[in-house]
């Protein structure tokens, strides 16, 4: 059963929006409970903190916005310390819900001591799964805000600002929760591509033996391929589709253990779409405040947002692509496979996401990432024998632009906001796809 929306605000309505959920090992002001104590010993943690009613009045000579108006009533958290984390959010309980309203985040940097400005978290929830996926059945999916980059920091406050109907605030979702991620350090790498290898525990080899065509089990990365070479991946990828075929070059691909992954988190076992036919990109939405080098650890935190958080079974996208181009493989079950993803919610069967890492509804993407789209597109869409340059007819499993069942026609490689009412991936990506379906197609050799 669907927990209903607050219909109030305010004082009296606190207790509502502070219901308990059950926190992760690292959850601020509760001892852990039996699930907490299993993920104790796993790297990283996550505090989760319940928003309370703030009250009214114009923002304060500290904000760095301004209002010619008495602000309408706010929700959020006071300034306070916590332990260190990297990366944070808004869940609340009713995955169908939408929060209507700004989200805003002040924090305080570990290493300086200094608070930034306000921040605006993007308050879409539309990277999801399906409405009929398994991941749904049994387990509470929550909804939430895109996880927004901080870096390292120990202090946060949070408000939040309704929209206003009728000049009163509009309802809130139920049970509101700030969510801040500790990544933790990634394990020790086992093996590189020519390394010796060495133990894995059993998650970690089931997760890196889904790609032991590729790379050895236990790679950080999988290499390289010419467009030649990478014929054979058709194979690894479940079949040979008739007639001639047109897979671009692999790109290089860091691999989950390469960037950390603790796969003690996931679901153990991978879940497969049919052919991959389509490619939806998304951004990040997490905002552009983070370093090449630093991209791994914001990887590592999203994945655990997502598992922890949103409660959904690992990681949402298929593959993730830092600013500087590089690569990574997202949910686990094969780079070459078709694994169901949660990424486009009513299109998640026969279709990969791939997000490039940042918020480009005002910034432009950089020329290496978008090189890496297509590279990757190239790649992974030839192995099912998909044109880039080409429309596709998908079957929506349900969403807010397209019900349930509708047949729709969507080129092969798609933005978020082809298949859903979203921002994603900004304009500024967006309006690149264009010449990214040209690219990818040369790249195959068509």
């Amino acid at each position: 059963m669907r927990p209903f929306l607050a219909s109030c605000l305010g004082a009296a309505c606190t207790a509502a929006l502070a219901l308990p959920f059950a926190p992760d090992a690292g959850a601020a002001g509760r001892p852990p409970g039996p699930a907490a104590a299993r993920t104790a010993d796993l790297p990283g943690s996550t505090q989760s903190l319940p928003v309370t009613a703030l009250g009214t009045g114009a923002p304060r000579p500290t904000d760095r916005d301004t209002a010619t108006a008495p602000a309408p009533r706010t929700l959020g958290l006071p300034a306070r310390s916590v332990r260190p984390f990297s990366l944070l959010g808004v869940v609340w309980e009713d995955a169908g819900a939408a929060l209507h309203g700004r989200v805003q985040v002040r924090t305080r940097a570990t290493r300086t001591g200094a608070w930034t400005g306000w921040q605006d978290v993007l308050t879409h929830n539309d990277d999801a799964p399906d409405l009929d996926a398994a991941e749904r059945h049994g387990s509470d999916v929550r909804g939430s805000t895109a996880p927004l980059w901080v870096g390292d920091s120990d202090a946060v406050q949070l408000r939040i600002t309704p929209q206003t109907r009728n000049r009163a605030p509009v309802a809130v979702p139920r049970g509101l929760r700030l969510e801040l991620v500790d990544p933790g350090s990634a394990p020790p790498a086992r093996r590189s591509v020519q390394g010796p290898p060495s133990p894995l525990g059993p998650d970690a080899t089931a997760a890196s033996a889904a790609n032991a065509a590729l790379a050895p089990v236990g790679a950080t990365e999988i290499p390289a391929l010419d467009r030649a070479a990478s014929q054979a991946d058709i194979a690894a990828a479940g079949g040979r589709p008739a007639g001639p075929t047109y897979v671009g070059p692999r790109p290089r691909i860091v691999t989950r253990a390469g960037w950390g992954a603790n796969e003690k988190l996931r679901e153990k076992s991978f879940l497969y779409t049919h052919a991959v036919r389509a490619a939806f990109v998304h951004h990040s939405g997490s905002g552009n405040n983070y370093t090449c080098a630093e991209a791994p650890k914001l990887i590592r935190a999203m994945y655990r947002f997502h598992v922890k958080s949103n409660h959904w079974r690992d990681i949402g996208y298929n593959f993730l692509i830092d600013k500087c181009g590089t690569v990574y493989e997202g949910r686990a079950g094969g780079v070459a496979k078709p694994v169901m993803g949660a990424h486009t919610l009513g299109f998640n069967n026969a279709s990969t996401g791939i997000a490039v890492l940042g918020t480009y509804t005002d910034t432009e993407p950089p020329k290496p990432a978008l090189d890496a789209v297509a590279h990757l597109t190239a790649w992974k869409l030839g192995l099912s024998n998909a044109d880039p340059r080409a429309t596709t007819q998908m079957v929506s499993t349900g969403g807010n632009r397209y019900p349930k069942g509708t047949k729709v026609p969507l080129h092969v490689i798609s933005g978020h906001r082809d298949g859903f009412t979203t921002d994603c991936p900004g304009n500024h990506l967006y309006n690149k796809l264009a010449a990214t379906r040209l690219a990818a197609a040369q790249l195959q050799g068509r």
